[in-house]
């Protein structure tokens, strides 16, 4: 039986009552419960409609193996070094998943996780520059600035690394991935 079906017949819905709700035609949901996975638009949106993650909609033989945490804590730990140089925070974890063929979900939220945080610091960066020049502060304010922003991003890698020896789960978990 599909997963697809085994949800929807848990929530007591018929296939044309799934479709009314999805937005998604019968003759798809047929073909799913078939035996055909379901992929973009049609997986988000049944998986919103049954309430459910995107996952649980994928049959078990094709969904990935579990990313084992030894190597999630390597993607989150890998920005460490780089952390005062931001495009290089994203770079490194990436190279490295594709260097280990690794890409599970967590392991994208991690390093989408870095892309957020470069892309935030990139802005607050220049809106520090152009307060800088309204307010006629010094040229230190600057050097303050970035020294924030490194620090922000080092407390933030930690608190995910630390999160990941705890709970096994990264502590800033996304609901979306930007790779």
């Amino acid at each position: 039986m599909s997963k697809l079906k085994t949800v929807r017949e848990k929530l007591n819905l018929t296939q044309e009552e799934l479709a009314d709700r999805s937005g998604v035609s019968v003759r798809t949901i047929q073909r799913i419960e078939a035996g055909t996975d379901p992929k973009g638009y049609t997986l988000k949106v049944l998986a919103k409609t049954l309430g459910v993650e995107q996952d649980e909609l994928v049959k078990t033989s094709e969904k990935q193996a579990p990313i084992p945490l030894t190597f999630l804590k390597l993607i989150n730990l890998s920005s460490l070094p780089v952390a005062f140089l931001p495009p290089l925070n994203i770079v490194l974890p990436l190279i490295i998943m594709f260097l280990k063929k690794e890409f599970g979900t967590m392991a994208k939220q991690l390093i989408s996780v870095q892309i957020l945080w470069t892309v935030g610091a990139f802005v607050l960066f220049m809106i520090s520059a152009f307060i800088k020049n309204w307010f006629l502060l010094s040229g230190k304010f600057t050097l303050m600035v970035m020294v924030l922003l490194a620090l922000s991003n080092i407390a933030l890698i930690l608190w995910n690394a630390i999160s990941l020896d705890k709970n096994k789960t990264p502590a800033i978990r996304l609901k979306f991935s930007l790779i």
